[in-house]
């Protein structure tokens, strides 16, 4: 969840003191990524498998 709110932040939005992204900033890109550079480097959601269903017992 943390990669989603931060690396937007990070890498995609200039910000006005330093007129550069705080990644370019600390020397580890040289050009702002864009949104899609930034979504084609999340992981794909892996759905978990279901057990089996267990009824419950009537009261």
């Amino acid at each position: 969840m943390r990669f989603r709110s931060i690396s937007p932040i990070n890498f995609c939005r200039v910000h006005q003191t330093l007129r550069v992204t705080p990644a370019m900033e600390a020397g580890l890109f040289d050009h702002v990524w864009s949104v899609e550079e930034l979504v084609s480097l999340m992981p794909e959601p892996v759905a978990k498998k279901r057990g089996p269903y267990k009824r419950s017992k009537p009261e």
